[in-house]
């Protein structure tokens, strides 16, 4: 049985790279092969910039798989939700190959379900290892995500939220959810409030403000010149006296390599080390 970790897929090395880092822990903490693979986008990047090995997308993976004979497959998904549409996509996409090729067997793997749960842990600790490492005190939350068309991340986004606000207490001053952008219109008002006009709003316009995204990898939006630091820079200068500090992401943290683990139980015959 063949396993694969399984992301969206950007453009940018440092996301397939991290892919590739979380494939190689979730490895190591089960005694089994597992395999970075993008769904799409990632086979673009130049291999010059992945070491000299090229990033696989799903399609190409999968011919070259059956072609060396194997017939069954684990995905593990590598995404915030493993019950969102993307993955809903992926299986649609994976049954069609299936149906064209015959012969093999597939199961998606529970990734990191329950999302909110799991999302809430791993928050809650980035901040506590933020605030650490930065000295604060009783700091401002923010929990943003990227924001989009469908409410369900939303609600998922709201969800975690109040998860870290119950795991965190009077460690902090407040906790509060925000998106990155939004698509025009009334009907996205879901994703309100953003976290331009959140860094403006009373409670976190001054003092330390901790954020936290909720994104598995780095990338165009999330990193350190991605779209949420130019963001939290706009928000700083000019002053009032409000500092913004970044979280790790969500896909490096022990935790999430944990779950991923514990989620596998079941989908194949794991050693006893798990």
């Amino acid at each position: 049985m063949t396993i694969a970790l399984l992301d969206n897929g950007s453009l940018e090395p440092a996301a397939h790279r991290g892919l590739r880092a979380a494939a190689a822990a979730l490895s190591a903490r089960t005694g089994l092969p597992v395999e970075a693979v993008s769904w799409r986008h990632s086979d673009r990047i130049p291999v010059g910039e992945l070491d000299g090995a090229p990033a696989w997308t799903l399609v190409p993976w999968l011919r070259a798989r059956l072609r060396a004979g194997e017939r069954e497959f684990v995905f593990v998904p590598f995404f915030i939700s493993a019950e969102g549409a993307i993955v809903s996509a992926v299986r649609a996409e994976l049954e069609a190959l299936r149906r064209a090729a015959g012969g093999f067997a597939f199961v998606l793997a529970p990734g990191l379900s329950p999302a909110a749960e799991c999302l809430g842990e791993i928050v809650a600790a980035r901040v506590r290892e933020t605030a650490a490492a930065r000295g604060l005190s009783r700091p401002a939350v923010i929990v943003v995500d990227h924001g989009g068309p469908a409410r369900p991340s939303a609600v998922l986004r709201d969800a975690v939220a109040d998860a870290v606000r119950a795991r965190l207490g009077e460690a902090v001053a407040r906790v509060a959810a925000a998106s990155m952008e939004s698509p025009a219109g009334p009907e996205f008002s879901f994703n309100q409030p953003l976290l331009a006009a959140l860094l403006a709003a009373a409670g976190f316009r001054e003092g330390d403000v901790v954020i936290a995204p909720l994104f598995l990898l780095p990338g165009r939006h999330a990193g350190p010149e991605g779209d949420l630091a130019l963001i939290a820079r706009a928000a700083e200068s000019p002053p009032p006296p409000r500092r913004c500090h970044f979280t790790g992401l969500i896909g490096s943290h022990p935790l999430a390599i944990d779950r991923l683990a514990r989620n596998l139980r079941g989908r194949v015959p794991f050693p006893d080390v798990i």
